[in-house]
């Protein structure tokens, strides 16, 4: 997610911000066996594509704070306090 990341800070150059590499990467990053199998039409194939590139387009906007050393503290500290 990081490399994606920083691919998006060559937007400029590249045309590929967050919005188009999310729309790439999303059906290989957060594959669905649904949108694979023969129930799912057209219509509902491609929304669900469309809220996979909407998750995957918020998490490159937010790689920083969602991978740092700090939250992953948190977290675990957060985890050990509840059992």
């Amino acid at each position: 997610m990081r490399h994606l990341a920083r691919l998006a800070d060559y937007c400029s150059i590249t045309n590929m911000h967050t919005k188009n590499l999310a729309i790439v990467w999303a059906p290989n990053l957060l594959r669905s066996k649904q949108i694979e199998s023969a129930c799912f039409s057209g219509t509902a194939a491609f929304m669900e594509v469309r809220i996979q590139s909407v998750v995957v387009e918020f998490i490159l906007n937010h790689v920083d704070v969602l991978f740092s050393s700090k939250l992953s503290s948190v977290i675990r500290d957060g985890a050990g306090a509840c059992l």
